[in-house]
């Protein structure tokens, strides 16, 4: 806790900018809301001879946001906001490898009762998102986290007037087969929103209202 709002850690894997975009209006959210929102990013794995223009491209938006250290970053956070393309249906193996450290955190019980929110991006339409989601909410319940979705209240997930990401589940986008479609309006407001309505219930659970 810090000054008594909320400090929220938004922490994202993106290989072409389009996880990075819901993290920014995350942020924005989550600052609407009265909280503090720590911007950081997990280690990438891909080697960087491996790297296409695309990817050289959003690495070069993104390098100013500080590498998560999942040994001290996960300490004195009153929620946990996490973003992550899926891979078959699950999240990327450079979120992974970030969660498969914090072997110190869960002995700790430090997360637990703390608030959890996932935002994804996948290719398609019907790509995974929210099994992506879900899979990712199985490991921050093991450290004991609460799981904050985005109801049906924010109805512009239910649109049917465009494509569009979005559920119950957490914020999402559409990337496209070649990551062509960057996030929609409709998109970045939902993520916005998440990081708004996530603030709101870690507040509640600092005991503030």
């Amino acid at each position: 806790m810090t000054n008594n709002k909320p400090k929220i850690l938004v922490l994202f894997y993106s290989m072409y900018g389009h996880v990075f975009a819901l993290a920014n209006e995350i942020v924005k959210g989550v600052e609407e809301a009265g909280g503090i929102a720590v911007l950081k990013q997990v280690a990438e794995l891909i080697p960087e001879a491996n790297w296409d223009d695309n990817i050289r491209n959003a690495k070069e938006l993104m390098k100013n946001i500080p590498v998560a250290d999942p040994k001290t970053d996960l300490e004195g956070i009153d929620g946990i906001i996490v973003g992550t393309p899926t891979r078959f249906g699950n999240m990327s193996a450079q979120m992974r490898n970030f969660w498969d450290r914090t072997s110190s955190t869960w002995l700790a019980g430090g997360l637990v009762g703390k608030p959890a929110s996932v935002f994804v991006s996948t290719a398609t339409q019907h790509g995974g998102q929210e099994t992506t989601i879900i899979t990712t909410l199985v490991t921050l319940l093991h450290h004991g986290m609460v799981c904050v979705g985005l109801p049906y209240s924010y109805q512009e997930q239910m649109r049917i007037d465009e494509i569009t990401g979005g559920s119950p589940y957490g914020a999402s986008t559409i990337a496209g087969g070649m990551g062509e479609r960057m996030p929609s309006v409709n998109e970045l407001k939902l993520a916005r929103d998440l990081g708004r309505h996530h603030t709101g219930i870690a507040g509640k659970l600092m005991g503030k209202v």
